[in-house]
C-alpha cells in the first residue's frame, strides 16, 4: 500500500505543478515549477503505463465469464503475465534517485600510465575513441590542454565535452585503462602491457561551487613546448592554485591569458565538485557491494588486448571481440549502456532494500 500510495502523491503533484504554472501569476516562479515537471515526468509515465495494463487485466479478467470472449481474453491474459512485471520494474527504475549532474557537460582527462612512450600512444588512442564516441552521440568536443610525448601520443590531455547527458554516460569511463600490444618500437614482437588513466568530471555550474578570489594563486608565465607561434613569445600561460584543496591546474594552448584562465577556471570548478561528489557518493554508498559508477581513478576497469583483438570491461565482464571498432568509437556504447544497466539495478536493488 505505501508504494501505490507514493505513486499516487506524485501523480497529484504532477497535475498541481500543471495547473500552478497555467495559473496567471505563474511567470516567477515558472522555470522552478516546470523542471520539477519535466522530472517527474518519466515517473509519470511510467506509473500511467502501469496502471492502464493492471485494468486492462481486471477487464480481461471479467471477460473470462463470457463464453464468447474467453478465448480472446485469455490469450491477452497470457500476454500481460509478461508485460506487467516489465513495466513494474520500468516504474521502479523511474523511481530510483537519479543523479543530479547526469545531464551535464563534462570535463574528461586522459593522463599517461605505467608503459613510458607506449603508454603516452595509448593515451592519443583513447582521445581519438572519445573523440569518435562524442561524434557518434552528436556531442561537441574540445581539446582545452595537451602535453604531446616525443613519438606522437600524450602525457596528459583535458578535453570538454558538451551535449545531451554527456556524464550520464562518460561517467562510467573513470578509472584505470590497460593496454596489451606489440609497442612499433618493440623489435622482438613481444607484448607489453601498459596503462593510461581516465577521470570524468561533471561541468561545474555558477550556483555548484564558490571560489573565492583570496583562496587561489594565479602565475603567469610563458607558453613552452608545442603550441604555436606565441610559444615563449608572451606570457599567456596560466597556472591556478586552489589554496584549500591544493588543487591546480595550468593551461596554455590559447594566445589569449584571459581564454587562458577562463579555461583553467573551469577545470578547476569541476575539479572541486567532483571531489565533493565523489565524497558524498563514498558516505551513502557504505552499504553497496559495488560502485559500477564510482570513479575510482585507482580501479583497473578495462583491458583492451590487441593481438587478440579484444576489450574486456571488468566490472560488468563484458567481453568485445571487436577492438577496431571500440577504438574509433562505434562499439564503445554497447560496455557503457551495459555499465549504465548494471548502475541501474544496483540503485534499485538498494532502494528496495530501504523500502
Amino acid at each position: 500500500m505505501a508504494f501505490e500510495a507514493h505513486i499516487e502523491n506524485i501523480l497529484s503533484r504532477h497535475r498541481e505543478l500543471a495547473a500552478l504554472m497555467a495559473a496567471p501569476d505563474a511567470a516567477a516562479n515558472f522555470a522552478k515549477l516546470a523542471k520539477e515537471y519535466a522530472d517527474l515526468q518519466t515517473v509519470v509515465d511510467a506509473a500511467t503505463a502501469y496502471k492502464n495494463a493492471l485494468k486492462e487485466r481486471g477487464d480481461l479478467e471479467a471477460l473470462l465469464n463470457d463464453p464468447d470472449m474467453k478465448t480472446m481474453a485469455a490469450d491477452e491474459l497470457q500476454a500481460l503475465k509478461t508485460k506487467i512485471p516489465e513495466l513494474e520494474t520500468a516504474l521502479h527504475l523511474a523511481l530510483v534517485p537519479k543523479d543530479e549532474t547526469d545531464a551535464r557537460n563534462a570535463i574528461l582527462e586522459i593522463r599517461a600510465g605505467t608503459g613510458g612512450d607506449e603508454a603516452a600512444l595509448f593515451a592519443g588512442d583513447l582521445l581519438r575513441m572519445y573523440k569518435g564516441y562524442a561524434a557518434i552521440q552528436g556531442w561537441r568536443f574540445e581539446i582545452l590542454e595537451a602535453a604531446e610525448s616525443d613519438l606522437g601520443g600524450f602525457k596528459e590531455v583535458i578535453c570538454s565535452v558538451e551535449g545531451t547527458n554527456v556524464f550520464s554516460k562518460l561517467k562510467f569511463e573513470s578509472g584505470v585503462h590497460r593496454v596489451q600490444r606489440v609497442p612499433a618500437t618493440e623489435a622482438s614482437g613481444r607484448v607489453h602491457t601498459s596503462a593510461a588513466t581516465v577521470a570524468v568530471l561533471p561541468e561545474a555550474e555558477e550556483a555548484d561551487i564558490h571560489i573565492n578570489e583570496a583562496d587561489l594563486k594565479i602565475d603567469i608565465y610563458r607558453a613552452s613546448g608545442a603550441g604555436g607561434q606565441h610559444v615563449n613569445k608572451t606570457e599567456s600561460a596560466v597556472r591556478i592554485t586552489h589554496i584549500p584543496t591544493g588543487t591546480v591546474v595550468a593551461m596554455q594552448e590559447e594566445r589569449s591569458q584571459h581564454k587562458n584562465k577562463a579555461r583553467a577556471m573551469k577545470v578547476l570548478a569541476s575539479r572541486i565538485l567532483e571531489e565533493q561528489r565523489q565524497k558524498l557518493a563514498t558516505e551513502r554508498a557504505t552499504d553497496r557491494k559495488s560502485q559500477v559508477g564510482s570513479g575510482d581513478r585507482s580501479e583497473r576497469i578495462r583491458t583492451y588486448n590487441f593481438p587478440q583483438g579484444r576489450v574486456t570491461d571488468h566490472r560488468v565482464d563484458i567481453t568485445l571481440y571487436a577492438i577496431d571498432r571500440v577504438m574509433i568509437g562505434q562499439d564503445l556504447d554497447k560496455i557503457i549502456d551495459a555499465l549504465v544497466r548494471e548502475d541501474q539495478a544496483e540503485r534499485l536493488a538498494t532502494l528496495q532494500g530501504a523500502a
